[in-house]
């Protein structure tokens, strides 16, 4: 299956214009994030994890579901708290996190609520040890360590794909790509800031893929650069570069498209458990195919033909093995 035959978008043309494009996005997130800040999880943060069974002795009672529980513990007070399944969800057992680190004030809370709102599912049962199953505490110091290694794994995951686009291509275009994952980055956490979404350990795992698979899309492009800077010695290089682009405009996009596509499902039919998961990775799908065809290869473009030193590199590409 093959997309956009002859394609010819004056990709290099308009650069201009979409770097303008990105430099507003990535202002506009900056300000979001220094301003609005960051709205950590309790995985981040610190706070109080508790595993409780809702699996009712009434077996004619029907299961607990997890929108149910979520809305009831929202109620009273706990909106940033995060609910999932713990094993199979037909055992009704859940994890709750909450932020805070007075233990027995939130065991008492939460206890008070389930018996009070939820009676049918605790009846006839112990509530601190039968229902109440383990409570675990995560301290400010601990949470700021996990928020510091999450930082430092995206910033080597980066140092790593730099080095490897260095030895595999030449030294600009592991600069530009990482630069561009740079972008894509600050502007999905600016998302996250400006909407105030919790960014959880789930969110994280979402961004490392996000930095994977957009450098993955530009290493694509890249290597048709490559070749076709060799091929085409003699054509202008700004149009050897948009050539290559225009090339590479069907296999990405039907790679992006059919990623997107998957992440849509999950959105709006997954659940909330995976629902912010999901929003993350369709936007970091569409930032990351943006910066792939309209960023990264122009900034090597740019750095090419403005400085002297591109120029030495360039003629070294466009020899002959």
């Amino acid at each position: 299956m093959r997309l956009f035959q002859n394609a010819n978008y004056p990709f290099v043309e308009k650069r201009y214009i979409f770097f303008v494009i990105s430099a507003v996005l990535v202002v506009a997130s900056i300000i979001g994030i220094i301003v609005m800040g960051i709205n950590w999880s309790t995985d981040f943060t610190g706070g109080v994890s508790l595993i409780i069974n809702m699996q009712p002795k009434d077996p004619n009672v029907q299961p607990l579901s997890i929108d149910n529980l979520r809305k009831v513990i929202n109620e009273a007070g706990f909106r940033e708290a995060e609910i999932q399944f713990i094993g199979d969800p037909s055992n009704a057992t859940f994890q709750i996190k909450v932020g805070g680190e007075d233990v027995n004030k939130i065991k008492d809370q939460i206890t008070e609520v389930l018996a009070t709102k939820l009676p049918q599912y605790v009846q006839g049962r112990d509530l601190q040890t039968d229902v109440i199953r383990q409570i675990d505490v995560v301290g400010a110091k601990a949470g700021m360590e996990m928020r510091n290694n999450a930082i430092m794994a995206v910033l080597i995951a980066m140092l790593f794909m730099i080095i490897y686009i260095w030895i595999r291509y030449e030294f600009t275009f592991g600069l530009m790509g990482i630069l561009a994952i740079f972008h894509d980055v600050i502007i999905l956490v600016g998302v996250f800031a400006f909407t105030q979404k919790e960014f959880t350990m789930t969110i994280l795992a979402a961004l490392l893929t996000l930095v994977g698979y957009s450098i993955n899309d530009t290493i694509v492009i890249y290597d048709r650069i490559r070749e076709d800077l060799k091929i085409y010695r003699k054509d202008p290089v700004p149009l050897i570069f948009n050539r290559a682009m225009n090339k590479t405009l069907s296999r990405t996009v039907i790679t992006s498209g059919t990623t997107l596509v998957t992440s849509l499902a999950l959105y709006f039919f997954g659940g909330p458990v995976i629902h912010d998961f999901a929003l993350a990775m369709s936007l970091g799908v569409i930032i990351g195919t943006y910066s792939s065809i309209f960023i990264a290869s122009n900034l090597v473009l740019e750095t090419f033909v403005h400085t002297k030193m591109e120029k030495k590199a360039l003629k070294q590409l466009t020899k002959k093995k």
